[in-house]
C-alpha cells in the first residue's frame, strides 16, 4: 500500500504559523482581512468561499464578502477592484474564476493591487512565478502541492517530475516552482504523445488534468510519489481526483488522496498569504 500524504498534517502545520502570526500583528493593532469577490452564484465557487470562511474564523483572520450578481459589468467588478485596493484595512484579496462570460476578466484580475493579490491573480504576480522572482505570492493550489511535498519530506532537487496538465491555475505554475527547487520538468497536455510512458519515468507526478480520473494504472510505476490536485464528482456522487484513486494506490509508493489532500492545504495557504501580507502592509 501507498503511503497516504494526508493534506490535514500539513494543513495544522501551516496553521500553526498563522496564529502565532496573527497573535502578533493584533499585539501591533492589525486585524489580517482577508476580501473576498465573487460574481455570481457558482456552486463550486460557494463550496470554496464557505470553506475559506471557516477557515478564517477559526484562524482569527477577518473577511469581508463582495457579491455581485451574475449580470454584472465590467464596471461594477471594477468599482469592487478599486475599493478594495484603496481599504488600508483589506490585506489580501480572493476573486473566484473564471469569471462569467460577457466580463473583460483580464482587465479586471490586472487591475488589483499586486500587495494584495494573495492567489496570483495579476500579470505581475504570475511573472514573478516564472521569473523566479521572490515577490508577490505563487498561486495557492501550486503552492499547497509544494508545501505537501516540503513536509513530507521530498527534496525535489535532481528529481523528474511530470506535471499533467498545462493551465496557468495549476499546470504552469507549479512546473516553474519545481524548476525552482532544481527538479526536471516534463509538462504532459491533451495533444502530448506517448503520456503513459512519460509519466512512468518520473520520479513525481503532479495530476492537474481537470477530468475525473484520467490518470490510472497505465500512467504509474512502483515506488512513484503522486500529488492529486483534482476536484471531481464521479457518477455515484462522490468526490473524486483526476487520478483513479482505487488504481493507482496499490501501485505507487505515494499519493495525495481526494478528498483529504491538496484542497484543504490550499485554503490555508491563500490565509498565510493574507497574513503574510498584513505584516507587509505594517512592518
Amino acid at each position: 500500500m501507498a503511503e497516504l500524504l494526508l493534506g490535514k498534517n500539513v494543513t495544522q502545520h501551516i496553521n500553526d504559523g498563522i496564529i502565532s502570526d496573527v497573535e502578533m500583528l493584533k499585539g501591533k493593532g492589525v486585524n489580517p482581512t482577508l476580501g473576498i469577490i465573487r460574481v455570481g452564484e457558482n456552486s463550486s465557487d460557494i463550496a470554496y468561499e464557505n470553506g475559506a470562511v471557516k477557515r478564517c474564523e477559526k484562524l482569527g483572520v477577518e473577511y469581508k464578502k463582495y457579491l455581485l450578481p451574475a449580470d454584472a459589468a465590467t464596471d461594477d467588478v471594477l468599482k469592487v477592484i478599486d475599493e478594495v485596493n484603496n481599504d488600508k484595512n483589506i490585506h489580501g484579496v480572493l476573486l473566484f474564476r473564471p469569471l462569467p462570460k460577457g466580463l473583460d476578466a483580464e482587465r479586471i484580475e490586472n487591475a488589483l493591487d499586486p500587495a494584495k493579490d494573495v492567489d496570483c491573480m495579476t500579470e505581475a504576480s504570475i511573472g514573478a512565478v516564472f521569473t523566479g522572482k521572490d515577490r508577490g505570492y505563487p498561486p495557492c493550489t501550486p503552492q499547497a502541492c509544494m508545501e505537501i511535498l516540503k513536509f513530507y519530506g521530498y527534496d525535489l532537487k535532481g528529481k523528474n517530475v511530470t506535471v499533467i496538465g498545462r493551465s496557468l491555475v495549476v499546470g504552469k505554475p507549479v512546473a516553474m516552482m519545481c524548476m525552482k527547487e532544481n527538479a526536471t520538468v516534463t509538462i504532459c497536455h491533451t495533444k502530448t504523445v506517448n503520456m503513459q510512458e512519460i509519466s512512468k519515468k518520473a520520479d513525481i507526478v503532479i495530476v492537474a488534468a481537470g477530468h475525473a480520473k484520467t490518470v490510472g494504472a497505465d500512467f504509474v510505476s512502483e515506488g512513484q510519489t503522486v500529488i492529486d490536485v483534482g476536484i471531481n464528482v464521479d457518477d455515484e456522487g462522490n468526490m473524486c481526483g483526476d487520478v483513479d484513486f482505487a488504481a493507482v494506490e496499490p501501485l505507487v509508493g505515494a499519493i495525495t488522496p481526494v478528498p483529504g489532500g491538496v484542497g484543504g492545504v490550499t485554503t490555508s495557504v491563500l490565509l498565510s498569504h493574507v497574513v503574510d501580507a498584513a505584516g507587509k502592509m505594517n512592518p
